[in-house]
């Protein structure tokens, strides 16, 4: 196996370069390379001596860090794995160290690996969070565990959970120069997870695996069912199903393309295009030529959960789009973009009257699908449940924007033509300002589970600034 030690990245031309950076360096802000690099070192000590649990993090604490919380309250020494927890803060601390060469900023990103080790499934990926009490551990199959026979292992790909993860260790991993053996074969133990015991064999992913495969996936294309139910005939385990729920498959991409990149495995390359090729059969026939939420092993639209019926997704087919330029972008098959002109010609058929979309659409009639406050399928939106976005924004003007830009070149022009810019001083000292004297970043919003007003300390505000910081910083020091 080769080790790449850097990835490419595009580059502006040496004269763009110049200009920028001089423009970086003016007179009135000399000061500003050394006062920004003094506010991550505050803001990452803050961070590592006063937040953080076992090295790992939430989502939010109150400006007191009384009150705690990720997905729901958290009173136990528990940290977050789903972004913006633990990954999320450890990959700005990963920019933070390849910006500066500052060890403060390695050993923050290192003690987050610690903490996500002692969290990693014996199954390879990880849960929604990381528990450290004795008696909350016997619950999960961790890894570095002797687990119970009632253990649960199940490694997640919901909301970014296993691939966040891997995405921060592989870029850490890279960053220590694969010297850390401990930190080297946690990835790739991951990353076997990930494609050994997590990818069907008809290349797409559940939303959940576990050591063992008792679901799969043939090599088959989308297809109507000839009929389906239009009660929820409960869950029938849909989180072992094939799912394109809460881009799953992009987040998936996202790991592999690096994986490949860093690591030169040829499993990596190969597990993409098998993730690619699968979300081409998925696309389903005409008339309504978008993809499903989730998918049965005859590759057609099943339920999920009590409010996600089978039907066209318009979120997810948004995504797939995005996912297929992606991959076009790297692997430079034109395959993988033939079929969005007409999934965007179908989407924009789909605007309600105010420009937006629904976010079911019914198999073959594409009448917009909802449900009532008690669950009940229905054509009609005047009742909707308000935990779920029914309707959302519709994709298709910018997405066609950029299919129709991307079309046009090749994936090496595309490369060259997007150049990275780096932050302005303007937004380097509104970070800066925004900052307390302990280095925190307050926020006026509520903890949300908690139900107590603001301030409050968001990682997602964190993780931007610190990363915002990491680009400025690398940009000066070119």
């Amino acid at each position: 196996m080769r080790h790449h030690t850097s990835m490419p990245r595009p580059r502006l031309s040496c004269v763009c370069c110049a200009a920028i950076i001089a423009a970086l360096a003016t007179p009135a802000h000399a000061d500003l390379p050394g006062e920004a690099l003094a506010a991550a070192k505050k803001a990452t000590s803050f961070l590592v001596e006063q937040v953080s649990t076992e090295g790992g993090y939430l989502w939010r604490y109150s400006a007191d860090l009384k009150h705690r919380e990720g997905e729901g309250v958290v009173e136990t020494s528990t940290v977050w794995v789903q972004p913006p927890g633990t990954p999320a803060v450890g990959q700005a601390f990963v920019q933070l160290y390849q910006a500066t060469g500052d060890r403060q900023f390695l050993d923050a990103a290192r003690a987050a690996a610690e903490s996500l080790r002692r969290g990693q499934m014996q199954s390879g990926g990880w849960q929604a969070m990381v528990e450290f009490e004795p008696e909350r551990r016997r619950r999960w199959a961790y890894r570095i565990d002797r687990p119970g026979s009632k253990a649960k292992d199940q490694s997640s790909l919901d909301d970014d959970k296993t691939q966040s993860a891997l995405r921060f260790l592989i870029q850490l991993d890279r960053a220590l120069e694969f010297k850390d053996e401990s930190i080297h074969e946690m990835t790739l133990y991951g990353l076997d997870g990930l494609i050994q015991r997590g990818q069907f064999s008809g290349g797409g992913f559940p939303q959940v695996w576990t050591d063992r495969r008792d679901l799969d996936t043939p090599k088959l294309n989308a297809s109507y069912p000839d009929s389906w139910p239009r009660t929820y005939p409960g869950h029938n385990e849909y989180w072992y199903r094939y799912t394109l729920n809460d881009h799953l498959a992009r987040d998936v991409m996202k790991v592999l393309l690096l994986a490949d990149e860093v690591y030169g495995d040829p499993r990596y390359r190969a597990s993409a295009v098998k993730l690619a090729d699968s979300l081409l059969a998925a696309q389903m026939p005409a008339p309504q030529p978008a993809w499903a939420q989730q998918y049965d092993a005859q590759m057609q639209p099943i339920w999920a959960r009590k409010f996600e019926p089978p039907a066209i997704t318009t979120s997810e087919s948004f995504s797939v789009i995005e996912t297929l330029m992606m991959v076009y972008r790297e692997l430079g098959d034109r395959k993988y973009i033939e079929p969005i002109p007409h999934a965007l010609d179908y989407l924009e058929t789909c605007h309600l009257t105010d420009g937006r979309v629904a976010r079911f659409y019914e198999l073959k009639t594409n009448r917009p699908l909802y449900f009532t406050l008690n669950y009940q399928l229905t054509y009609d939106d005047s009742d909707m449940p308000t935990h779920y976005g029914f309707q959302l924004q519709s994709k298709v003007p910018q997405l066609r924007k950029k299919y129709e830009r991307i079309a046009r070149l090749t994936p090496k022009q595309l490369a060259e033509s997007e150049p990275s810019r780096p932050p302005s001083p303007r937004e380097v000292q509104e970070i800066m300002d925004g900052q307390d004297e302990r280095g925190a970043w307050l926020s006026d919003e509520a903890m949300r589970y908690h139900r107590v007003p603001g301030p409050t300390i968001n990682m997602d505000v964190a993780v931007e600034h610190l990363t915002t910081l990491a680009e400025y910083l690398d940009a000066v020091d070119q």
